[in-house]
């Protein structure tokens, strides 16, 4: 077996995995490797070609902090832009030095004899594994895509395509086709399907809350103002994130407070769509904000048209050319798009991962629940950070925001555990419990409890623990430092109580 050593091995060549690698060679730290299964930078956005694939966050506050972009061409970009501006990002930084692509991470497993990560690899190369003194995770949780459990699903003959999996080589037109969900990516596809195909079923399971999508092409002068006026984007970017974080306080705090965010999707609707009946059917039963509020100005009125049905009859099984419903009926169809997303709490990357006694990841969560320290750190996990780990995925702005909150946390652990020369870091049990705790606390009053759903921001446990509950600017001062006392550490061949005081002493002169 040939091995290659680095000091830190990031897993994933996305936002946050470039932004980590960004930060890192920004700070001195440029003993690193990127590892991604894909052709270049993106991650999601590379992966998700759907059509009309596009972001819900305006540009402005879409991208790095550090890497504005001026020469953004819409108020909401898509992803073919947003693929673009993450590569030539990587570019400006000479990232793709450090990355090595098509290569797979089968299985990484902490090894306390040397106190370091092994990574087992396939790709084009020679080398079957990475040994790593620091693990940064960096696949994110929109990489793994939930196929639904529908039976007879493998039977069916005709076009069969995952939205994150997107056959760009498929011709939809003049085709039957049925889009199983209603969420995120399907009301984007739906409304560029319907153009094109013969007939579409819609299968509904439950309607989604959505609010007007204020998109519009950016004039010449507007990007000539982007690019010349100091302080611009930042003025812009600054009253999105303000605007935005208003919404937090509702989601968290106080539910009723979103009413007028309900008007407005109820206005939607009645502007959409005239049969009363359809609007019956797309008028969700639970509260505004307790699953993910989408943005379209085209889903209401794609599912007023002649060619497309919404179906909200549950579907029974999949034969070899149709979807049979509950109640007999039989949909004939040549495609079948699958919008059902992610696989989020429950991803296949957790059972790859092999902390302290080779427990899985899986198995820890699977036992005790989805929890981590500050969304980063995992007791069990050495050495080990989740980038867009528990609690940090949001419903109300941009998540490079949280991101860029998480890197500060990184190089702050990476600067003091090298300044007093610690070679193991743990979070402890019990810091993780109390942080964890705090969390379920604050999440008692907020939408996602008391709003009448369920969604994929639960886990098996029924806690939330895919979202941060209340403001962003919380989460970024909780990161701002690294805290060592929530840690047990080692230095050299130190016990950790010894370690530990000697560390404090050290990083207290700093």
């Amino acid at each position: 077996m040939t091995t290659h050593d680095v000091e830190i091995a990031i897993v994933g060549a996305g936002f946050s995995g470039l932004g980590a690698a960004i930060r890192l060679a920004q700070d001195d730290f440029t003993d690193y490797l990127i590892l991604d299964r894909g052709a270049d930078f993106g991650g999601t956005w590379r992966d998700n070609t759907y059509p009309g694939a596009a972001c819900d966050v305006p540009s402005h506050l879409y991208s790095y902090s550090f890497a504005q972009n001026p020469d953004w061409t819409r108020s909401y970009s898509h992803q073919p832009e947003i693929h673009r501006y993450i590569n030539d990002v990587a570019a400006a930084h000479d990232i793709a030095a450090n990355t090595w692509f098509h290569t797979e991470v089968t299985k990484a497993t902490w090894d306390e004899a040397t106190e370091t990560w092994l990574l087992d690899i396939t790709g084009d190369g020679d080398v079957d594994q990475v040994r790593a003194r620091v693990l940064v995770g960096a696949v994110g949780p929109l990489c793994e895509p939930n196929l639904p459990d529908i039976d007879g699903i493998e039977s069916f003959d005709g076009q069969l395509v995952h939205s994150a999996r997107w056959d760009n080589d498929y011709d939809f037109t003049g085709k039957r086709v049925a889009v199983i969900g209603t969420g995120a990516s399907a009301i984007q596809i739906v409304p560029q399907l319907a153009k094109t195909v013969g007939h579409l079923d819609v299968y509904q399971r439950t309607a989604p809350w959505i609010i007007p999508r204020t998109e519009r092409p950016y004039l010449p002068v507007e990007n000539w103002a982007f690019k010349n006026i100091p302080g611009l984007q930042n003025l812009i970017r600054g009253t999105i994130y303000t605007a935005n974080e208003s919404v937090a306080a509702g989601m968290t705090y106080a539910p009723t407070a979103l009413k007028p965010v309900e008007a407005l999707c109820r206005a939607n609707i009645f502007r959409g769509i005239r049969d009363r009946g359809l609007r019956e059917q797309v008028t969700p039963t639970f509260a505004v904000g307790c699953k993910r509020i989408l943005k379209s100005n085209e889903w209401y009125p794609t599912l007023a048209r002649d060619n497309v049905d919404l179906v909200t009859d549950r579907i029974a099984r999949i034969t070899s050319n149709a979807v049979i419903t509950a109640d007999g009926t039989e949909h004939p169809v040549d495609a079948i798009v699958v919008a059902t997303g992610f696989h989020v709490t429950d991803s296949p990357v957790f059972d790859t991962i092999h902390g302290v006694g080779g427990t899985s990841l899986a198995d820890t969560w699977s036992a005790g629940g989805m929890k981590g320290y500050k969304g980063t750190f995992i007791h069990g996990f050495p050495n080990m950070a989740l980038l867009i780990g528990p609690s940090t995925g949001l419903g109300h702005t941009s998540m490079v925001y949280m991101i860029e909150s998480q890197l500060n946390y990184l190089l702050d652990y990476l600067r003091k555990t090298r300044k007093a020369g610690i070679t193991r870091t743990e979070v402890t049990k019990d810091a993780q419990e109390r942080y964890s705790a705090a969390l379920q606390k604050k999440l008692k009053n907020s939408v996602w409890v008391n709003g009448g759903c369920a969604s994929w921001y639960q886990d098996e446990h029924g806690n939330i623990t895919a979202l941060w509950p209340g403001f962003t600017f919380n989460f970024r001062n909780a990161t701002r430092r690294f805290d060592i006392a929530a840690y047990a550490v080692t230095t050299g061949t130190l016990p950790a109580a010894e370690a530990t005081a000697i560390s404090d002493a050290v990083i207290a002169s700093a």
